[in-house]
C-alpha cells in the first residue's frame, strides 16, 4: 500500500506541473478568445505529452512485452478517452450548468465559472489517468 501512495504522489507531482502547463495554455487561448472547448483541447494536449514523458520516465515502472510506440499509442488512446472526459465535463458545467443558472451568472463571471470547471474537471481526470496508466501501461509484478 505504501508503494501505491508512493506512487501516487510522483504521478501527483507530474500531475501538478502538467496542470499548470494545461491551464495555463487553457487561459492564455481562451483570454485570446479561443473558445472554450478549443482552449481545452489546446492546453491538455501539450500536457499530455509532457505528462507522457515524465510519468514513464519517474512513474510508471515500463512493460518489457511491448515496444514504446506501441506504449505511446496506448497512451495516447487513454489520453484521447481523459480528454473526452474532460470536454464533457467542461461543457456540462459551462452549456448546461452555468449558462442555465442565472443566479450562478450573478455572481460568478463566466472565465471564473470556465476556470472552476477547468480544475473540477482536471481533478476528475487526473484519477481516471492514474488508475487507466496504472491497469494498461505498468509492469505487473
Amino acid at each position: 500500500m505504501k508503494k501505491i501512495i508512493q506512487q501516487f504522489l510522483k504521478f501527483g507531482m507530474v500531475g501538478v506541473l502538467c496542470f499548470f502547463i494545461d491551464t495555463g495554455l487553457y487561459t492564455v487561448c481562451n483570454l485570446m478568445g479561443v473558445p472554450y472547448l478549443i482552449s481545452g483541447v489546446i492546453g491538455f494536449s501539450v500536457s499530455v505529452i509532457v505528462n507522457y514523458l515524465l510519468s514513464m520516465k519517474y512513474v510508471f515502472v515500463r512493460r518489457d512485452d511491448i515496444s514504446r510506440k506501441k506504449e505511446f499509442v496506448i497512451y495516447l488512446i487513454l489520453s484521447v478517452i481523459g480528454l473526452v472526459l474532460n470536454e464533457l465535463i467542461l461543457f456540462t458545467c459551462i452549456d448546461l450548468v452555468y449558462k442555465n443558472w442565472r443566479a450562478l451568472q450573478a455572481v460568478l463571471p463566466v472565465r471564473a465559472a470556465e476556470l472552476l470547471a477547468k480544475i473540477g474537471a482536471t481533478g476528475i481526470v487526473m484519477v481516471y489517468n492514474f488508475v487507466t496508466r496504472k491497469i494498461f501501461m505498468e509492469k505487473k509484478g
